[in-house]
């Protein structure tokens, strides 16, 4: 399995801290956002490798940053060669870019890169080889307007996705979507052809809603709780809560 870390985003609600310098690479702690993810995913004896996705503006800092680091595991940069924020492929295009360059033929795991998380992606994985199916994380959400401002499923009894919806008005469920997904080998085809099935590019939950409609895909509950950071406030408070 690839672990797949979407991190080609300029932070702009982050300026100036992420003006020069990539979000998932901010302090927290003694470790970083993404040092975080991979301190808990290169544990797994799937993961056979980390392949981050980043931009032309910052691949250079990736680059300097894996020189100092000690995975286990062997971590690739791909580089989307934009520039600006205006210029941004966006995230399933970032996905299917490093799906070409590194010739994958595997299950993947993508995650995004700017979330702070109090559990462990173990039972993700877990759950993903048990059904064998794609799937994607869930979790509960109260709030009507939260979920309006992402992606919504509906499940059935063995949680199995029925649809998926993007930013709706009207939520099927209180079943909203963290950007977290596992992919199976078997469905990389319906993957690499889906921007010509009318799939959107730029944010990931457009590849999962896609899927949803085309083949058999799982949903698993998170486990606990993450933290979006989004914003200076949101970094700050961040810093204060899992230092």
């Amino acid at each position: 399995m690839k672990n797949i870390i979407l991190a080609a985003g300029y932070a702009t609600r982050l300026y100036p801290l992420t003006e020069n310098f990539p979000k998932p690479l901010l302090k927290i702690g003694e470790s970083t956002i993404l040092g975080r993810i991979l301190d808990d995913v290169d544990r797994f004896p799937e993961i056979d490798e980390h392949i981050i996705v980043t931009n032309h503006k910052f691949a250079h800092i990736f680059e300097q940053w894996v020189a100092d680091q000690h995975y286990s595991k062997p971590i690739r940069i791909i580089d989307d060669g934009t520039e600006t924020n205006d210029t941004r492929l966006g995230a399933v295009c970032d996905l299917l870019l490093a799906l070409r360059e590194c010739e994958v033929n595997d299950d993947i795991m993508v995650l995004a890169a700017d979330n702070i998380l109090d559990f462990s992606f173990r039972g993700f994985v877990d759950a993903f080889k048990e059904s064998g199916k794609s799937t994607i994380m869930c979790h509960h959400e109260p709030e009507i307007y939260k979920l309006q401002r992402t992606g919504v499923i509906e499940v059935d009894p063995e949680m199995r996705v029925l649809q998926m919806q993007e930013k709706p008005e009207v939520p099927v469920s209180h079943w909203a979507v963290p950007p977290f997904y596992i992919y199976s080998r078997a469905d990389l085809p319906l993957i690499q052809e889906c921007l010509e099935h009318g799939c959107g590019h730029d944010a990931p939950g457009n590849l999962a809603r896609y899927l949803c409609g085309v083949t058999d895909v799982r949903a698993y509950q998170m486990p606990g709780s993450r933290f979006d950071i989004g914003s200076l406030d949101t970094y700050e408070e961040a810093k204060q809560r899992f230092s």
